[in-house]
Formats: C-alpha cells, sequence, structure tokens
C-alpha cells in the first residue's frame, strides 16, 4: 500500500508528484528545492541559504512522515556548480548526526527548477 504524504511545512509540489510517498516503511521525498513553504518563492541569498532552506524543507517532510533525519538511509544531491560542493558539503553535515549519515550522490547539474542552486532527495525509513 502505498500512502502520499503532504504537509504544509514543506513546498507544496510544483508539478503532478506528490511531496513524499510511503511503501513498506520506507518515506521516498522528491526533490526539495530551496522554496519558503509559506509563500513558494526561492528563498533569497546564496548556495548556502539555498542548501539550508532545502534541508529545513525536508526535516519537515520527513517529520510529517513519521521519520527524522537520522533515519535517512541515501540521499541525493543536484548542484549547479561543483565548486559550491564544500559550502553544500559543511551545511549538509549539520543536519545529520556524525557517525549515522546517509549514504550520498552528489551530481552537477546544467540547471534546476525555480533557479535553485541545490536540491536534495532523499530515502529513510519510517517509525
Amino acid at each position: 500500500m502505498k500512502t502520499i504524504v503532504s504537509t504544509p511545512n514543506a513546498p507544496a509540489a510544483i508539478g503532478p508528484y506528490s511531496q513524499a510517498t510511503i511503501i513498506g516503511g520506507v518515506v521516498y521525498t522528491s526533490g526539495l528545492l530551496p522554496l519558503d513553504p509559506k509563500t513558494g518563492a526561492l528563498v533569497e541569498g546564496g548556495v548556502e541559504s539555498h542548501a539550508v532552506q532545502v534541508l529545513e524543507n525536508m526535516k519537515a517532510l520527513l517529520e510529517a512522515a513519521g521519520s527524522s533525519m537520522d533515519q535517512v538511509a541515501k540521499t541525493t544531491v543536484y548542484i549547479t556548480d561543483m565548486n559550491d560542493f564544500g559550502k553544500v558539503n559543511q551545511i549538509y553535515a549539520k543536519y545529520f548526526t556524525e557517525g549515522n549519515y546517509p549514504a550520498r550522490a552528489c551530481v552537477e547539474v546544467t540547471a534546476l527548477a525555480k533557479g535553485a542552486m541545490v536540491e536534495i532527495e532523499a530515502i529513510a525509513t519510517v517509525g
């Protein structure tokens, strides 16, 4: 059985997809952008503010799904400039417990929706 997860504490979907789905005790998030959940607008600032907003959105979405950042098994990070990897990495590390970091891939892409500099998706356990 598939459960759709939706919360006003993370940005609404901007297309025909769900914020997250749960199947078999695992939550799969859609790619999260640095959008303010209240306004739907891209947050101002550089890559650091984008990374913080994405991870705050992830935290809120996982909590709505009955999960947490400590239950994340895998993330995929998309950035528009690999030169920003170090900046994003420093912020990313603050959201996960050392010794319990999830598996991760990081990919540079040409562009992201809404002009974002960072997008992250996650797979986590529930409960």
